[in-house]
C-alpha cells in the first residue's frame, strides 16, 4: 500500500535539515505522524589509482563516536551539478583532482526517515594537486587496496552506509569483471 500524506508542518529548519511531522495515512484509514527529515543532495566520488587502491579518508565522526574510512562526499551547491560536486568533494576534502568521473550509484541512505539522495562516481586516476582545504575533514587521507574492503567491513573500519555500498559494489563489479 502506498502511504498517503495528508499534510507536512515544519519543526525545525536551518540551512542544512527541514524537520517535518507529517500526517500520513496508512492502513484501514488508519494516522501517523511520522517524523521527516528533508536534506539538499549531496555528491561523492570512489577514486582508484593504476594499482588497484581506493582515495579514503580516515575520520571520526562525533555523532557515534566512531572512527572509519569514508569516500569524499558532501553538498551538491546551487547552481551545481552533482558530477562537479563529487569533484569538488574530492579536492577538497583529499588534496587530489580525479581524473573523469562516470556515475556508480544513486542511494537513498535512510529512506524511512530522510530524502536524503546520495550521487555517487568513480574515477579510475587522480592528480595531487596539494593538502586538503580543511583539516578537521580527515585524519589521514590514503590509498588502500579495493580487495581490502570486505575486511575493513568485517573489521567494522567501514561503517558509512553510503561508502560502504559504494565501495562493496565497485568491489563486486571488479571481482565479476576478473
Amino acid at each position: 500500500m502506498r502511504w498517503i500524506v495528508h499534510s507536512e508542518e515544519p519543526l525545525y529548519t536551518d540551512q542544512w535539515l527541514d524537520i517535518r511531522l507529517a500526517d500520513v495515512e496508512i492502513t484501514g484509514g488508519r494516522h501517523l505522524a511520522h517524523r521527516v527529515i528533508r536534506s539538499a543532495p549531496g555528491a561523492g566520488a570512489a577514486v582508484l589509482d593504476e594499482q588497484g587502491r581506493v582515495l579514503l579518508m580516515w575520520r571520526h565522526r562525533f555523532i557515534t563516536d566512531t572512527w572509519g574510512y569514508e569516500i569524499p562526499i558532501g553538498g551538491i551547491k546551487e547552481g551545481e551539478g552533482p558530477e562537479a560536486a563529487a569533484a569538488r568533494e574530492v579536492e577538497e576534502e583529499t588534496g587530489w583532482r580525479p581524473g573523469s568521473l562516470k556515475p556508480l550509484l544513486y542511494a537513498q541512505p535512510s529512506s524511512g526517515i530522510s530524502d536524503s539522495e546520495h550521487h555517487i562516481f568513480v574515477a579510475e586516476r587522480a592528480e595531487l594537486i596539494g593538502e586538503p582545504e580543511e583539516d578537521w575533514e580527515a585524519e589521514r587521507v590514503e590509498w588502500l587496496p579495493l580487495e581490502q574492503v570486505p575486511e575493513l567491513v568485517r573489521d567494522q573500519k567501514l561503517v558509512s552506509g553510503t561508502s560502504m555500498n559504494a565501495l562493496l559494489y565497485l568491489y563486486a563489479l571488479n571481482a565479476s569483471s576478473q
